[in-house]
């Protein structure tokens, strides 16, 4: 059970005003199996429920004016888990496109899919590029949602892309640094997450965002994936802007 979440109105007060809202959130959508589990249902019923949270997550990023927000729904090393389970993942992202996509091109938000694309079946990598080319000009939110994705894989393919530009000699090894790993990234242009939220009470990254996140606020909720809703969105959002973000310095409010 998660508490409500302390008001905005509240939250602005006793930060004097100067706090901001995050304006990308990253979130990792973790119990679904545990939350089945719990009510003696199949996994792949938890994975349908995470589904509908998903939809309530988008919902509440637009509605609260979020520019960013950022999906972990498949790991590089869930290919790890039964086929049965990993093929029903794969026929829900297909339905979800297929049942949500013009709703969210309707709503403004801009989708975009980051991890490796070459294992996914080649109907899941044309479903993707045709909602990535449907949603490019959209500018509400930006949905990212990182499948297959694994950081320190997308880390490793980032330094092999800058490798060949400086053996092909368009790019000078002596002018790498931290902006040129950034713009390698499955993330380049997208701004580093200013909070990541993880559900189901665990405690980790996961791999996810690693580079990204290295200034991030952590947030973590006991509720369970398929139960996230705008209460819980509210709540991590609502920690986050009690806290004071110092970047290694001395102090730097969450401000605008």
């Amino acid at each position: 059970m998660v508490s409500s979440p302390v008001p905005r109105k509240v939250v602005e007060e006793r930060a004097g005003g100067d706090v901001a809202l995050p304006r990308h959130i990253g979130i990792i959508m973790d119990g679904n199996g545990r939350w089945a589990e719990a009510r003696g249902l199949s996994r792949s019923e938890g994975h349908r429920r995470g589904i509908e949270a998903v939809r309530r997550a988008v919902a509440t990023a637009l509605d609260r004016g979020i520019e960013y927000l950022t999906l972990f729904g498949f790991s590089s090393e869930n290919w790890s888990r039964p086929p049965e389970e990993v093929d029903f993942l794969l026929r829900l992202l297909r339905l979800f496109i297929r049942r949500d996509l013009a709703d969210l091109h309707k709503q403004g938000v801009k989708v975009r899919i980051i991890g490796d694309r070459d294992r996914l079946p080649a109907d899941i990598r044309a479903m993707i590029d045709d909602a990535e080319r449907l949603t490019v000009s959209n500018d509400r939110l930006h949905l990212i949602v990182a499948f297959n994705y694994g950081s320190r894989n997308e880390i490793v393919s980032a330094v092999h892309r800058i490798v060949e530009k400086v053996q092909a000699g368009k790019l000078d090894a002596r002018t790498i640094d931290e902006a040129t790993v950034s713009e390698h990234l499955d993330t380049a242009a997208i701004p580093d997450p200013d909070l990541i939220v993880r559900t189901s009470g665990e405690q980790r990254l996961s791999n996810f965002l690693l580079w990204q996140s290295s200034y991030s606020e952590l947030v973590f909720l006991p509720v369970h994936w398929p139960d996230f809703d705008a209460v819980a969105f509210d709540l991590a959002i609502d920690e986050y802007m009690t806290r004071i973000r110092r970047y290694g310095g001395i102090e730097a409010r969450n401000s605008a």
